[in-house]
C-alpha cells in the first residue's frame, strides 16, 4: 500500500500508475548504506531532490528501506519508507531591549 497526499493506494499496477504520473524531470540523490543483521542484510538511506516538470524548485525527499539476502543470492525488500519533505520558511523577527 502506498499513501499520498493522504490517499491510500493499494495494488502495484495501481502504485505505479500513480508514481509515473508525477512527471518526474530529474533526481539527485545521496546513498548511504549500512550492514544490518547477521544474515548479511543492508539499511539503505537515500536522500536527495525531485525536479518536476514546470516546477521552479525541486522536492526534498528520504528514503529507508532494508534488503534482506535470499538463498538464491539477490535481495528483497522488508520495508521501505519515503517521504517528501516540504519546506516552510518561517521567518521571525524579534525585538530584545535590555
Amino acid at each position: 500500500m502506498l499513501t499520498f497526499e493522504g490517499q491510500k493506494i493499494q495494488s502495484s499496477q495501481n502504485i505505479v500508475a500513480n508514481l509515473t504520473s508525477l512527471l518526474l524531470q530529474q533526481c539527485k540523490h545521496t546513498i548511504n548504506c549500512q550492514p544490518s543483521g547477521p544474515a548479511g542484510g543492508m539499511l539503505v538511506f537515500v536522500s536527495g531532490n525531485l525536479e518536476l516538470a514546470g516546477e521552479q524548485h525541486a522536492l526534498k525527499f528520504s528514503q529507508m528501506f532494508h534488503l534482506i539476502p535470499t538463498q538464491q543470492g539477490s535481495f528483497y525488500e522488508l520495508n521501505d519508507i519515503f517521504r517528501l519533505n516540504y519546506a516552510r520558511a518561517v521567518l521571525r523577527f524579534c525585538r530584545c531591549s535590555i
